[in-house]
């Protein structure tokens, strides 16, 4: 009985539909890719470093004070918010300042609260 429901189940109710899905579906590593950016977006403190760069360049100092941690800790979040290429960093001397990475990352964090708003 339970092999028929495995057989059943398997079945394919709507060959169109899944050629249609089949030719639109991306390389395996893209969809690591996505998962790992937004991995990211699952963590409320990268959340809240990316929506306070929206705002403008900050260095690791004004973000530690915002938050409320160490800048050992800023640093840790930053690391991987730049290896997903969401921010990026520029040297002025000593300071590192740190901005989103481009538009895209605006995008999504707006659409993030759009969606949530709704």
């Amino acid at each position: 009985m339970a092999q028929d429901r495995h057989e059943t189940s398997s079945e394919v109710l709507h060959p169109e539909a899944i050629a249609q899905v089949r030719a639109n579906m991306l390389p395996d590593d893209e969809y690591v890719d996505i998962a790992a950016l937004f991995k990211n977006f699952g963590d409320a403190t990268r959340v809240r470093i990316l929506q306070y760069l929206q705002s403008g360049e900050l260095c690791v100092s004004d973000m530690a004070s915002l938050l409320g941690v160490t800048k050992s800790a800023v640093s840790h979040q930053l690391t991987a918010l730049k290896a997903s290429k969401l921010i990026r960093a520029r040297r002025d001397g000593q300071i590192v300042y740190y901005s989103l990475d481009d538009e895209h990352v605006h995008l999504i964090l707006n659409l993030a609260l759009a969606h949530l708003r709704e």
